[in-house]
């Protein structure tokens, strides 16, 4: 029995599912609300208890979600229950990726939707098990390769010892931990010593290009630099097109159906491990064009005059080139940005940032911080403190009033973006449009 502390997390459901595709008997604990990771673990049938110390089972793994302290009740009767064995999710995930060629892609952005890409690219033309940092995970028996998501809070990602890794940018993010750029760098090159054979890291990203790595790697991007660079760049709201030119030799033509400048990135990243391990530019792009998306990862739908955006962003950077596709994707329409912060810290010390992002909408309203890990010791501000920063800004409350609001701007082009649950408030806004 394998049983998670956490299992809604976005990590640990994923983790969940693919242990259970493998034969594992597999339950966890979490909140008795609704999140939408928790929807692949219905389908599977994996069980879901509310929280309670007395039912870890005797004789268990156990999985402990990283939001959770040695103080939660439910870690401590696993740590003081003899017959258990005890993981963090980060310690198991390290040591499970030892029976696989694996792959991690780690970076400030895009992560869950470079894994994403890199999986669709993968498991069409070999079997490849994934875990991405979207809920989503599934391995098959016989399996030999695993792509997963790397996260840097904490530095978690140093228990991972993987073959490939793909480095998609390093900004400077988990402020409430990471103190300064040169520690955030330090975790991204003590990670790169820990890769065994090739890392592709984004050329164009200036501190991505400043890490001192002394293991094999490519570097990938637009500027003539780089070892994989993508030339003759057309975007317009229906796709890109370009070439890609490989240690300056031309190797083909992509043509791929998603916008934005920064997927432009990702897909070079993943077309860079494609050539990398000897696969055609057909082949490459074949496997692209199965993506469909990642979960809450620029999530498109129409309703009546209306396009409704739910992406996770919530780093300026995210904000800002969520913001740009969503211009690029639909150049004619109003576009309606609501924004739902995540930590304290990451607002106090991204302010005038997240200003500069949020303000190339046409309208922003905010959402005030909800969640019981936003706040820090220390850092005393809401929502006003970002708000006051952006002309115009109106602060929003999620619930039927705010839904009313939000309806009066229609037609337009509702992105919502959030690490947290704003999808909710989407939900209501819809209802007032019927």
């Amino acid at each position: 029995m394998i049983y998670f502390i956490g299992i809604k997390g976005t990590g640990m459901s994923a983790l969940a599912c693919i242990l259970h595709d493998l034969g594992y008997e597999v339950m966890g604990s979490d909140l008795e609300k609704h999140f939408f990771t928790e929807e692949v673990l219905i389908e599977r049938k994996i069980k879901i208890l509310p929280f309670d110390a007395h039912q870890i089972p005797n004789h268990s793994t156990v999985i402990i979600g990283n939001a959770f302290l040695e103080d939660f009740p439910e870690v401590i009767e696993a740590r003081n229950n003899t017959t258990v064995k005890c993981f963090r999710y980060h310690e198991f995930l390290g040591e499970f990726m030892k029976n696989y060629t694996s792959f991690a892609v780690a970076g400030s952005h895009g992560k869950t939707t470079t894994t994403t890409l890199l999986s669709d690219m993968m498991k069409s033309y070999e079997p490849t098990g994934y875990l991405i940092g979207d809920g989503t995970g599934h391995i098959e028996k016989g399996a030999h390769n695993l792509v997963i998501e790397a996260c840097e809070y904490r530095r978690h990602f140093l228990a991972y010892h993987p073959d490939y890794a793909i480095i998609t940018n390093v900004e400077i993010d988990h402020v409430d931990y990471y103190k300064s750029d040169e520690d955030y760098s330090l975790a991204y090159e003590e990670f790169a010593r820990q890769v065994t054979k090739m890392i592709f890291l984004c050329g164009d990203d200036e501190k991505c290009r400043a890490l001192k790595i002394d293991k094999p790697h490519l570097f990938y991007g637009v500027k003539e630099s780089n070892d994989v660079q993508a030339i003759n760049i057309n975007e317009n709201q229906n796709g890109m097109s370009f070439d890609v030119l490989f240690n300056k030799r031309n190797v083909g033509h992509f043509e791929l159906p998603f916008v934005g400048h920064h997927l432009l990135l990702n897909s070079l990243a993943v077309i860079a491990v494609g050539l990398n391990r000897g696969l055609t530019a057909i082949q490459i792009e074949e496997g692209l064009s199965h993506y469909s998306g990642a979960k809450r990862r620029f999530v498109i739908e129409e309703f009546k005059e209306n396009i409704f955006i739910d992406d996770y962003a919530h780093h300026p950077t995210e904000v800002r080139v969520t913001i740009e596709a969503a211009k690029i994707k639909y150049p004619n329409h109003k576009l309606i940005a609501i924004f739902k912060p995540h930590r304290v810290s990451r607002v106090y010390y991204f302010a005038d940032e997240f200003a500069q992002a949020l303000s190339l909408a046409d309208e922003v309203f905010l959402c005030d911080f909800t969640s019981i890990d936003d706040k820090e010791e220390g850092i005393d501000i809401d929502i006003r403190y970002l708000q006051q920063r952006i002309s115009g800004s109106r602060i929003l409350e999620e619930n039927e009033i705010g839904a009313k609001e939000l309806a009066k701007e229609a037609p337009a082009v509702y992105l919502f973006m959030s690490s947290k649950d704003i999808y909710g408030l989407s939900a209501l806004v819809k209802r007032y449009q019927k």
